[in-house]
């Protein structure tokens, strides 16, 4: 059973392996802010759109000023090997995680004029199909709470970059497969709202691998 691998933006070099079917919380956080002004979040998203939805199933995703969290689920193109020769185990998935990661590094050091790498961290993939009942419904709200426990907003709905108002009805997104989250994550749409400031009980947290 396979639960967390990482790759690092300055090398570029995936390590990630991902299984069909398994759900997944990819996230990445830096000491320093990453995303500076709208057009910085639409850049990184039209990114994902590019190359991280036709790879695999987005559930869930919010990006934060220094820090990102996307719920994912594996499927049969995320697994497909690219038959690199110096990589001849990178997965599709991986590799354009690694893609969009670089390329909005690079974006963002030629606008500010910076070197190197962007995140303090690696980022990661933890599988959590197996940790338990309820992990990935947990998953699933902890990341669109992300916004109002930072206190950048008082109401989910108020931060634009997240899903949360796609599916909260505020917006028609496409990014995410809602059909599968809907068989995935047990809610009812009619007090969807309501269930979304549940407060997450610490041991889903903890579980989440954010705080690593």
């Amino acid at each position: 059973m396979k639960f967390s691998y990482i790759w690092h933006d300055q090398l570029n070099h995936s390590l990630m392996y991902f299984e069909k079917d398994y759900t997944y919380h990819v996230y990445n956080r830096s000491n320093e802010i990453v995303f500076y002004s709208e057009d910085n979040y639409l850049f990184f998203i039209e990114k994902v759109r590019k190359l991280i939805f036709p790879v695999c199933d987005i559930l869930a995703w919010c990006l934060m000023p220094n820090h990102f969290h996307f719920l994912l689920q594996a499927n049969e193109e995320s697994i497909q090997l690219t038959n690199e020769k110096h990589r001849p185990t990178l997965q599709q998935l991986s590799k354009n995680l690694g893609t969009v990661h670089s390329s909005y590094t690079q974006a963002i050091n030629k606008t500010l004029k910076r070197k190197g790498s962007l995140f303090a961290h690696n980022t990661k993939a933890k599988q959590i199909t197996h940790q338990g009942n309820n992990f990935i419904e947990n998953c699933f709200f902890y990341i669109h709470q992300n916004p109002v426990q930072a206190g950048l907003v008082k109401k989910l709905e108020d931060w634009e970059y997240s899903s949360f108002q796609d599916y909260a009805g505020f917006r028609k997104g496409t990014l995410c497969n809602k059909n599968l989250a809907y068989e995935l994550i047990n809610y009812n749409k009619d007090n969807f709202y309501e269930q979304s400031y549940a407060i997450i009980d610490e041991k889903y947290i903890n579980g989440f691998g954010f705080n690593d």
